[in-house]
């Protein structure tokens, strides 16, 4: 057993100003409101400003997790940045924001599980938090799915939107630490469903992005299981039970695949952390966006057992049980 606890010291999010609502996205195309809000409890995304890219919504989300948690950025010593929705495709992303936050030791690097990134960035770092070799972490999901969109596509434009979260954790002596830290995590894929939600382009194959599809009705028929599989691995890992979860903090996907999936799991639904009609689907960056908000608004408090889970394309799917 590892001598050392992953403990979560602050969170921070960014969305972009532009605010882009069901009832614009109704004036250009075959939709409406009512439609959107039924199918996917989705009311408003934010969209990144021309010139604005992944990077620079990191960079601000990080900035605040780092004021949130009464550190600088000389005090870390690892980054990694979820994001399918990269700057650029070589460097990482993360090296842009470990540069323009002054960052000059340690490590940066991305990981790509769309919208599991952050949840794999978590628990990557808390695999190498607990080894010692690194002291604190950035853990960051940053999108710009708006770039990744097809604009005539109503099937899937409407779901998505841009934004970053942020979690800053540090590896504490498990005996200074308690009951506080990263509990456990539970990292799954299965590469058979790649075809029902993929990106038709990149720099190997067809030298483009490309543009985000997906197979709406299949993703949701697997999406409850394959959620509800990871968090029983979670309680059955640590002997908790969806009665002492505090706070349920789901990829902010589909408010009908959070409901199901709380539902299943019988966790109360006054447990639900959703931000999903405000935010969209932000991807890798859903669940920080959400962990910050109810960070900020007092739900979430120290000593709070909350649970994290998604699922994305790929696909990728995982939890992590956290004590606050």
């Amino acid at each position: 057993m590892s001598g050392i606890r992953s403990v979560a010291r602050g969170t921070g999010s960014y969305l972009p100003e532009r605010v882009l609502s069901n009832a614009e996205l109704a004036s250009r195309m075959d939709t409406s409101d009512e439609w959107i809000v039924q199918r996917t409890g989705i009311r408003q995304r934010h969209i990144a400003a021309e010139g604005e890219f992944t990077s620079h919504l990191a960079i601000k989300a990080a900035q605040r997790a780092l004021d949130a948690s009464g550190l600088t950025a000389a005090d870390i010593d690892l980054i990694i940045l979820g994001t399918a929705t990269p700057d650029l495709t070589f460097p990482a992303t993360s090296v842009t924001v470990q540069a323009e936050l002054g960052i000059t030791r340690g490590a940066a690097f991305d990981v790509q599980a769309v919208c599991s990134g952050f949840v794999f960035a978590l628990a990557t770092a808390d695999a190498y938090l607990k080894t010692g070799a690194f002291k604190r972490a950035l853990v960051i999901g940053a999108e710009t799915f708006s770039r990744i969109l097809d604009w005539e596509d109503r099937g899937t434009c409407v779901l998505f939107g841009d934004g970053a979260g942020a979690l800053v954790l540090e590896g504490v002596d498990a005996a200074t630490a308690g009951d506080s830290g990263l509990l456990t995590s539970h990292l799954r894929s299965d590469g058979r469903h790649r075809a029902k939600l993929y990106v038709d382009g990149g720099p190997s194959t067809t030298g483009t992005a490309g543009h985000l599809r997906m197979e709406g009705k299949e993703v949701f028929k697997h999406a409850v299981g394959m959620i509800t599989d990871v968090i029983e691995d979670a309680f059955a890992a640590t002997g908790e039970s969806a009665a002492s979860i505090d706070w349920f903090v789901p990829h902010q996907a589909n408010r009908r695949i959070i409901d199901a999936s709380a539902l299943k799991l019988g966790i109360a639904p006054e447990k639900v952390v959703t931000t999903v009609d405000l935010h969209g689907n932000t991807s890798a960056a859903s669940i920080p966006l959400a962990l910050d908000v109810a960070v900020r608004d007092g739900r979430i408090t120290k000593g709070d057992l909350v649970l994290l889970e998604a699922m994305g394309g790929g696909f990728t799917w995982g939890s992590a049980l956290i004590r606050w």
